[in-house]
């Protein structure tokens, strides 16, 4: 049986929720972003003390199949851009269409009918909250960072991270940079 769960987008929301489940007595074979698979179908009881449990962490049960269908994109979308060791070479229309059986075109209408914003703006926040991620880690050259999150040039990143965030990425590197100054001459 697969129960879908909102609000659920990182590591930690996995673990804590294979905790509840354990703590209930759901047998499950896999946690995933947004996705519990039991391995037998759970009583009406044991779905109440879930969605009560999940509530106090902020996550929800769904059942409305299409606020299921937009979770499943907005999970696709994180895992992809969040979560990935790889960098993204993928067209999202198509890789959406595929892992969601469904025309992208509905897909992309009932997103933003639910949501106010376009996938591909969706999509462009996080790539830009990842690459603020990675401007913080200091691991990666921009150039680099362009490159792993699959943007065509260092000025297309460069351009889209200003429309976002007001800041150039140079610039957001460098406020990073004076604030690490600033506590290091506390």
């Amino acid at each position: 049986m697969k129960i879908y769960v909102k609000y659920m987008v990182s590591r930690r929301c996995i673990m804590m929720v294979k905790s509840n489940l354990d703590e209930i007595g759901v047998k499950y074979s896999s946690v995933q972003l947004g996705v519990i698979e039991t391995l037998e179908k759970i009583s009406i009881e044991q779905q109440e003390q879930l969605r009560t449990i999940l509530l106090k962490s902020g996550l929800e049960l769904m059942d409305d199949k299409k606020v299921i269908q937009i979770e499943q994109i907005k999970t696709i979308i994180i895992e992809l851009i969040h979560h990935a060791r790889e960098e993204l070479k993928v067209n999202f229309s198509d890789y959406l269409s595929e892992k969601l059986n469904n025309n992208y075109t509905y897909l992309a209408n009932l997103f933003s009918e639910a949501e106010g914003v376009t996938i591909e703006h969706f999509i462009i926040i996080h790539k830009i909250e990842k690459v603020k991620e990675l401007i913080l880690y200091d691991e990666l050259n921009l150039t680099e960072i362009s490159y792993k999150l699959h943007y065509s040039s260092l000025a297309h990143l460069s351009y889209q991270f200003k429309k976002v965030t007001g800041l150039t990425p140079t610039f957001y590197k460098n406020l990073k940079n004076k604030r690490r100054n600033n506590i290091e001459n506390l």
